[in-house]
């Protein structure tokens, strides 16, 4: 429901000013509010306006009058469609509307305005945001409302009560009172400012929300007349002991009462399994007192007979003296009637819960009555009594129930939940004491096991909604209102008062006042100064003054006639009468008479229905109707009256000083006495507290109060001259004789007397009148309460069976019909006689439906009402500055009484709404609009306390509907989750034959399987959705705050999380079920949260929990998948070798393995996948685990592959197939890596996969090597025949232009072997590998090829030993050389010629394209830059390389020669500078030999060392390179200090040389002998510039490959001094020593 403001600011009019003296009138859904009428052309009004909105689709109507003399007139109109209104907190500048002349119709309703007038009106219009709580106050509610529920669930326990004898016709009221309890509502949502704070004596203070004061009691005023009828049709009532209500929920069975504990006992025994363990067995409690297994709310009755009454809510338990005795006799009494089950809750053996009610007489009806404790003496004195009376039960029995709190009871579907939660827990707790008890009785074994059958897919929702109750009895047979002091009606009770009221009622309606005769008023000229009879204020004017009356002769002011309400007859007879014109008199009263016969035959229903209203019998009937219409007739003559008159205070007076105040004082006038009070000085609201006694002997006089303010200056006295006042005037207020009656305390509001009076505020009077032979009679508002109520309960619970009749009633004063038409003539010409203003009449109504607000159509009378009072009250119709609250305390109603009708109301209200389901089921549309028509109630209660009690912050509605909604579903949760089994067969059992009967333990969740979890799911979806679709359109006036569906996801994830957690912790330790319907419940569960939670403003942008709930188990099923993927792959394997892996098409190249284990994997991760985990972190656990899963085998089938391999290569195709199986699970796992989220995946897992990835790569490279080595033998034969060819060609290399063709010839030649070997093979290859294969097959074959043309045809192996043993030998002579020369000269190291080198080189371009394959095969570039292929060139191009360059070469890659010596034989101390010419670049090295240490040797002889320093590198043929120093005899650690110089040339830089250090032993006429070698490569002074070190003496050179094929090279060149000698040095190794 929203809040509509507007402001009418100002509207500017075309016309002449004085012709315009307007107001606006606002219209928006029945309610209907004016403005005051301001003069002027461009009047200006500012006033605000509020008003509640519950249907959006209607509009505003603003009509702007002309007040006239006699009528007023339409100026414009214009119509706002409330769609269009936008939503502000902030008054806005408003806009201006063009006044329109006429209004467009549709169905009755205003659905536009046409034809544009010239007036234009400044509206501002907006929906205010609704009542905002500040923060802390919002805590505070929170915090009130948990207290209040977390005790609501605690407070109430059980009571039959049976009556013992039919009642009569109209049940008496037996009510009890407490003065405390009648205002000390403390357990209210709201406490409203007329509660009492002080907590009654016995309350004890500890329990601050007992629900006891709930609802409370009649004050004493209501009870005054009460007349208590025998105690056969009263209620037994029972008073319990507060100390003894012990606050347990009760699930004990009737074993318990069996064995002779008591219930307290038994309770407090069943509350022990409340513990952790049991949470889902003993689900939580709930928000404002409805849990199933506590809730006093349940129906009442399964009454079947349309005549059932409804019956009383109250439930009292009891303790008294008679109490536990007398129950067993009723119990033995009336076995046919309580209905006993393990369900059923009992106390002391009395069954609470009866299963079938017999009907009630017609017309009959409880009331309800609530005891304290104070008044336990009198019960207990007067009822008990009648327990000692047989306990039959008769039709009329009826079963009431009596508690603290006294909700209305409940339909008997209920029954069957109550019965199903005790049975469950009881066998619960029964299971338990035999088990372990650390367990919970449903935590049982299972098997485990079964990894498929998983339904990743579910969809749990079933086409029907599942009503939660069966045979859900609807409101018909519910008692249907609140039974509070408020709605307990004591004048049906008041003998006394009903029979002065049916006088009066008979009165009034057989001369009504809206069919007495008119004045015939005509225009009047006074001769003499005349006064108005009304005003007193003189006619005015020379003539045409005033109007005069031709029947009765009343003169007034022609705008004071319509305030002449007089009865012209009658006053026409008073007249006469006094006058002594009897025979006038006569001719009057004979009119009269006449008029009151016509008026009985005519209306003879009206008559009737007084009659049966108050019971009267016709004889009776027709002597009152005599007797009254006497009365008429002599009310003008034989009538007088007492009247006493305080007037006690005013509020809210206009100030009409220039002080801003007024000095009021007050003049009353009865007929023509004239009193006056005495004067407050300076005071709007003035307090006199002054009593004046008059004698009345008209019943049409009235009582004129007015208000003035003293002034006493000049002006005024001119004033008094002329007008006879000499005062301001504050204001009015003109009191119809006939209506006062008894005593009454009455607020007036003050009138204007005429336009131009500026009046506010009001006055409060206490008026007490003695009527001649009326002396005692209650006043007119309580005898009109007396009417209405009566009235009410004789259409409603006598004709209409309980059945609040709604009168079809249309327009804007709709909210004015109470009744059909009889009806409502007769209260309405009650309070027109009478005086009763109609907001009384509205307020009764509201109270007298209050009782029934749960019958069918009830609650939108209500809310209309109530939007109607709060709009009397809240919106100003004057420039007032009477607060809204003020006004209300000035209602006749009684402000706190109506208060406390709306907090029981509201409290009553939410309870109902906290079992909405039940109270208003989805099935019935009927119900469903009385829903939304009690939240609106709601919305206007608080509308209520906001805007007429003014008070601060109050609960907001659409926060009490959202808790009351809540709480319902906490409810039905509960209930669910306790029937599940049964609900679910009962609901959606597909084989009608299929047994359901589960055994006890088996009822909720159990251990052993998960059965139970679906079915809840199934039911929770069935719920959410009827909220969804049921309940969100119906309750739909919160839009922003309240949408019933999602509250209802919200709630029952929330419940359902909280078990479902708890179970799956359990289920984790001990794993009875299979993995695969854990997995299965997984998809349910998700499906329920991303199908109905997932976008909940709660939930929106959260890690939902429950994918941890599941997380170990779907590790458990990713580790038994894993197991069953290796089963598979060697399954798999198995079938493949026996099928001998052919490939699984012909465009496939790979065998059916493959596909088998990837279909696997794939199958089990989209699994995973389908879980959609929306926990990141979770998810990359999954991914991890099933990352190590692809892992294990994949790399399992390639080991398996890998070591069958080589047995396979011999066989054609197989190696290629297999190969092929391998690269295609890379290019599997590539996509499963893309499939689990590629470069998103986790970390860890990415890493695993690109491992494996890299790992794959690997096991492809080896078996492709294993595959190109398996050629090795073939290529070794096809080699050789090349080198064999290759020898034939003869030839120089410098070969002439013409001969280069003999050149491509010898290479093809040459090639033949080997052509002829690759063509067969490759082409095969190229169709069966797969091409990443297929090059890996090619490059393992082009490896192979250019290593074994290197070995076997550029630099064949020295096949004898000696060869390499020459090179290193310590070769001294010369002739070792020539020894070398010849094993080079023969066929086996043979060396090639220049034109062999070409050939070859032709061959190598020829092998490389056929490699390329023209782009099928190999890359050039990977052929140029291969390895393989550099190596051979380079062998080759060192054939045709100059000795220098070899020489260079050496030295560039032959690093290591000496370093690192591992045991050295001495050292030599060396220094070394090196300079560079500036001008011509040469470098000189000047080497300073120092000293030889430590040199290791022994001789016989004469040991005499010298050092012999060379200097290796290129260009040295024409330069020293070689110095010796002396040697020094017999000296093991000799000092030399010799400088030599070695001059070089520019031509290279110092990294192309090297120094060779060699110590020698001194020989005589041999060969010297060779101590030890270093070597030194510039190099590494080259920026240093100079060096001095000792360096470690070798026994030999050390060199690689490259440096033995140069040394192979030069020692060919014999003829070359330089290769000769270099070949010498770098051959050289350490001596034989003597002795050794």
């Amino acid at each position: 429901m929203s809040l509509l403001c507007v402001r009418v600011k100002k509207a500017k009019l075309q016309g002449p000013p004085d012709k315009f003296n307007t107001y606006v009138t606002l219209k928006v859904q029945n309610v209907k509010s004016t403005t005051v009428a301001v003069r002027g052309d461009q009047p200006c009004w500012e006033q605000d306006f509020m008003f509640e909105i519950s249907q959006l689709d209607l509009g505003l109507i603003v009509e702007v009058w002309n007040k006239g003399l006699i009528w007023d007139t339409l100026v414009g109109t214009v119509w706002i469609a409330l769609k269009a209104i936008h939503q502000s907190d902030e008054e806005g500048p408003g806009e201006w509307s063009t006044l329109e002349a006429e209004v467009v119709m549709k169905h009755d309703e205003i659905c536009g305005t046409k034809n544009p007038t010239p007036h234009k009106i400044l509206l501002d219009t907006r929906f205010e945001l609704p009542f905002d709580i500040p923060e802390e106050e919002a805590r505070y509610w929170t915090r009130k409302l948990e207290q209040i529920n977390s005790l609501g669930d605690a407070e109430y326990s059980f009571q039959e009560e049976v009556q013992k004898k039919p009642l009569p016709s109209a049940a008496s009221q037996c009510s009890f009172e407490d003065a405390d309890s009648a205002v000390d509502d403390r357990d209210s949502d709201y406490r409203s400012e007329t509660s009492n704070s002080i907590p009654p004596p016995y309350h004890t203070t500890a329990q601050p929300n007992a629900s006891v004061h709930q609802f409370t009691v009649p004050s004493r005023l209501q009870q005054q007349g009460v007349l208590r009828e025998s105690c056969a049709d009263s209620l037994q009532n029972y008073d319990l002991d507060y100390q003894e209500h012990v606050a347990i929920r009760r699930y004990d069975s009737i074993d318990s009462t069996v064995s002779g504990r008591t219930d307290l006992e038994t309770t407090s025994e069943s509350s022990q399994m409340t513990s952790r363990q049991c949470s889902l067995g003993s689900r939580r409690s709930l928000d404002l007192s409805d849990s199933p297994a506590d809730s006093s709310r349940y129906g009442s009755s399964c009454n079947v007979s349309q005549g059932s009454s409804h019956l009383s809510e109250l439930d009292h338990s009891h303790e008294s003296a008679h109490g536990s005795g007398q129950e067993d006799d009723h119990q033995e009494g009336e076995p046919n009637h309580s209905y006993h089950s393990s369900g059923s809750y009992q106390k002391d053996g009395q069954a609470w819960l009866r299963e079938q009610e017999e009907p009630h007489g017609e017309g009959e009806e409880e009331k309800v009555c609530e005891t304290e404790e104070k008044c336990a003496d009198h019960s207990a004195a007067k009822l008990p009594l009648e327990l000692e009376k047989p306990k039959d039960v008769d039709a009329g029995a009826q079963v009431s129930y009596h508690g603290d709190n006294e909700p209305p009871p409940f339909p008997p579907a209920r029954a069957h939940w109550i019965r199903a939660i005790s049975k469950v827990r009881l066998r619960l707790q029964e299971g338990q004491d035999e088990a372990d008890p650390s367990k919970p009785p449903w935590l049982k074994g299972g098997p485990a096991g079964g990894l498929y059958g998983i339904d990743s897919m579910p969809d749990l929702r079933k086409k029907k909604p599942i009503p939660l109750v069966s045979d859900l009895s609807l409101v018909q047979s519910r008692k249907a209102g609140i039974t509070s002091a408020m709605a307990t009606r004591t004048s049906l009770k008041d003998e006394e008062l009903k029979s002065h009221v049916y006088k009066k009622t008979l009165q009034a309606l057989i001369y009504p006042i809206s069919c007495t005769t008119p004045h015939n008023f005509e225009v009047w000229t006074a001769t003499t100064p005349t006064y108005c009879y009304e005003c007193e204020g003189l006619l005015w004017g020379i003539a045409r003054q005033g109007m005069r009356c031709g029947e009765c002769g009343v003169k007034c002011h022609e705008k004071c006639q319509d305030l002449l309400n007089a009865d012209c007859l009658q006053r026409a007879a008073e007249k006469s009468s006094k006058h002594g014109a009897e025979d006038r008199t006569q001719n009057f009263i004979m009119a009269m008479k006449d008029r009151m016969k016509i008026r009985e035959r005519n209306k003879p229903e009206i008559f009737d229905l007084i009659r049966d209203v108050f019971c009267e019998s016709k004889l009776t009937h027709a002597q009152q109707m005599k007797t009254v219409k006497q009365s008429v007739l002599d009310g003008t003559s034989k009538w007088s009256a007492k009247i006493t008159i305080t007037v006690v205070c005013a509020q809210g007076l206009q100030a009409k000083d220039k002080t801003g105040s007024s000095d009021p004082y007050v003049t009353v006038q009865v007929g023509k006495t004239k009193k006056r009070t005495k004067t407050i000085f300076g005071n709007l609201n003035p307090v006199w507290e002054e009593k004046f006694y008059f004698e009345c002997h008209n019943s049409s006089d009235r009582i004129k109060v007015r208000v003035w303010d003293e002034d006493d200056d000049i002006k005024s006295r001119v004033k008094q001259r002329l007008k006879r006042e000499s005062d301001d005037f504050l204001g009015q207020t003109i009191i119809e004789v006939r209506t006062l009656s008894g005593e009454m305390d009455v607020w007036y509001n003050l009138e204007k007397r005429t336009d131009k009076s500026a009046v506010s505020g009001a006055i409060r009077l206490q008026i007490s009148v003695e009527i001649k032979g009326e002396e005692k009679v209650a006043p007119y508002h309580i005898q009109y309460t007396c009417l209405h109520e009566n009235l009410f309960h004789h259409l409603t619970d006598v004709q209409g069976n309980g059945v609040v009749k709604i009168p079809d009633a249309k327009g804007d004063d709709a909210w004015k019909v109470y009744f059909d038409e009889t009806a409502q003539e007769i209260v309405d010409e009650f309070a027109m006689r009478y005086g009763i203003e109609s907001i009384y009449q509205a307020m009764t109504h509201f109270a007298c439906l209050s009782s029934k607000y749960m019958c069918p159509g009830v609650p939108a009378v209500m809310s209309t009402l109530l939007a109607n009072i709060n709009a009397y009250y809240a919106h100003t119709t004057a420039s007032t500055n009477v607060s809204a609250s003020d006004r209300f305390a000035a209602s006749n109603f009684g402000k706190e009484r109506f208060v406390k009708l709306l907090d029981q109301l509201h409290n009553s209200l939410r309870i109902d709404l906290s079992m909405y389901r039940n109270n208003f089921p989805a099935s019935s549309r009927e119900r469903l609009q009385d829903l939304k028509s009690t939240v609106d109630l709601l919305t206007s209660i608080t509308f209520f306390r906001m805007k007429v009690q003014e008070l601060q912050s109050p609960p907001r509605a659409s926060q009490v509907v959202k808790d009351c909604v809540k709480a319902c579903l906490n409810s039905t949760y509960e209930y669910i989750f306790n029937n599940c089994h049964e609900l679910y067969s009962r609901e959606y059992q597909t084989d009608p034959n299929k047994n359901q009967d589960l055994p006890p333990e088996e009822q909720g969740p159990s251990i052993r399987n998960l059965d139970f979890w679906p079915k809840l799911i199934t039911l929770i979806v069935s719920i959410i959705e009827e909220d969804k679709n049921s309940y969100t359109p119906v309750l739909n006036q919160f839009p922003q705050e309240l949408a019933v569906g999602k509250i209802s996801a919200e709630v029952m994830w929330s419940l359902f999380a909280q078990d479902m957690k708890y179970a799956m912790e359990e289920h984790e330790k001990h794993r009875l079920c299979k993995s695969a319907d854990y997995m299965n419940l997984h998809f349910k569960v998700k499906w329920l949260y991303n199908e109905y939670v997932r976008d909940l403003p709660a939930f929106k942008g959260k890690v939902p929990e429950y994918p941890a709930w599941f997380e170990q188990f779907v590790m458990q099923w990713l580790d038994e998948n894993e197991d069953v993927s290796l089963e598979f792959l060697h399954g798999a394997l198995e079938r493949d070798k026996k099928d001998g892996f052919q490939q699984t098409s012909e465009h496939a190249l790979f065998s059916c393995s493959v596909v088998d284990v990837f279909t696997q994997l794939n199958q089990s991760f989209e699994i995973i996948k389908k879980l959609e985990c929306p926990d990141p972190v979770i998810v990359a656990h999954y991914n991890r685990r099933f990352a190590k899963t692809i892992g294990k085998v994949l790399m399992q089938y390639a080991d398996i592959l890998s070591k069958s391999f080589e047995s396979y290569c011999s066989k054609e195709k197989l190696p290629c197939i297999l190969m092929n199986n391998i690269q295609q699970l890379r290019v599997q796992l590539e996509k499963m890596f893309e499939a689990m989220g590629g470069k998103e995946l986790d970390a860890e897992a990415s890493d695993h996969l690109k491992e494996l990835q890299v790992k794959l790569n690997n096991v492809l490279d080896e078996l492709s090597a294993v595959f190109g080595n398996s050629f090795q033998t073939r290529i070794d034969e096809c080699v050789k025949q090349m080198s064999d060819i290759l020898c034939q060609v003869k030839g120089t290399g410098n070969v002439a232009a013409n001969a280069r063709n003999t050149a491509a010839q010898d290479a093809d030649n040459v090639l033949r072997p080997l052509m002829d070997f690759l063509d067969g093979n490759l082409t095969l290859f190229a169709t069966v590998c797969e091409k990443t294969v297929l090059k890996r097959v090619l490059k393992e074959l082009w490896r192979v090829v250019m290593n074994t043309m290197e070995k076997l045809i550029v630099l064949p192996p020295l096949t004898d030993h000696t060869g390499t043993q020459l090179i290193f030998s310590a070769a001294k002579e010369l002739g070792h050389l020539s020894k070398l020369k010849d094993h080079m000269v023969r066929e086996e190291t043979r060396s090639l010629t220049p034109k062999q080198c070409a050939v070859l080189d032709l061959a190598l371009d020829t092998i490389k394209q056929y490699f390329h394959a023209g782009g099928n095969g190999l890359k050039k570039t990977f052929l140029e830059k291969s390895p393989d292929l550099q190596s051979l060139r380079y062998a080759l191009s060192l054939y045709t390389q100059t000795t220098d360059t070899l020489i260079k070469t050496f030295v560039q890659t032959q690093t290591a020669q000496g370093s690192g010596v591992d045991d050295p034989v001495g050292e030599v101390s060396i220094q070394i500078d090196l300079y560079t010419h500036p001008g011509t670049g040469e470098h000189k090295v000047t080497v300073k030999v120092v000293a030889a240490n430590d040199l290791k040797w022994q001789t016989s002889g004469m040991f005499r060392p010298f050092v012999e320093i060379t200097m290796i590198g290129p260009h040295q043929s024409d330069k020293k390179r070689k110095f010796t120093t002396k040697s020094k005899s017999n000296n093991w650690a000799p000092k030399y200090n010799e400088t030599f110089h070695f001059i070089l040339g520019n031509e290279d830089g110092p990294d192309a040389y090297e120094l060779q250090v060699c110590v020698k032993d001194y020989c005589f006429a041999r060969e010297d002998r060779v101590l030890g070698i270093a070597v030194m490569q510039l190099r590494d002074i080259a920026d240093k510039g100079s060096c001095a070190c000792w360096c470690p003496l070798g026994r030999r050179i050390h060199m690689d490959e490259t440096g033995l094929t140069v040394l192979r090279i030069l020692s060919q060149r014999t003829n070359d001094e330089v290769a000769r000698e270099f070949v010498k040095l770098k051959s050289e190794s350490r001596s034989t020593e003597e002795g050794t």
